[in-house]
């Protein structure tokens, strides 16, 4: 399943505009960048997410799977919910409720 570029900007633009935060927290816990200072997401796919991560070590890339295949649209807020509790957990942080 591929979804659609305007689907892909919708989401991008939503998670950069209003979760760059958690997108952060998702990149430095999840990611391998514990060094990052800011997170963008670039893209998103059927079978992961993509983001930007500016650190110490420079500007890079960071591709994280999502659990399971997605096959609609509702699934990919579901998933990045989970990666963000999940980055939470890794952290110690507490979620926020959603």
């Amino acid at each position: 399943m591929t979804f659609g570029p305007e689907v892909v900007a919708a989401v991008c633009r939503h998670m950069n505009d209003d979760h760059p935060d958690d997108s952060l927290l998702i990149c430095r816990t999840l990611g391998g960048r514990p060094d990052a200072t800011a997170a963008r997401m670039t893209g998103l796919d059927a079978v992961g997410a993509d983001f930007e991560v500016t650190g110490d070590s420079g500007v890079g890339h960071v591709r994280l799977p999502w659990s399971t295949t997605l096959t609609e649209r509702p699934q990919i807020r579901r998933e990045v919910v989970r990666m963000y509790e999940e980055a939470c957990a890794v952290s110690g942080q507490r979620p926020r409720s959603h």
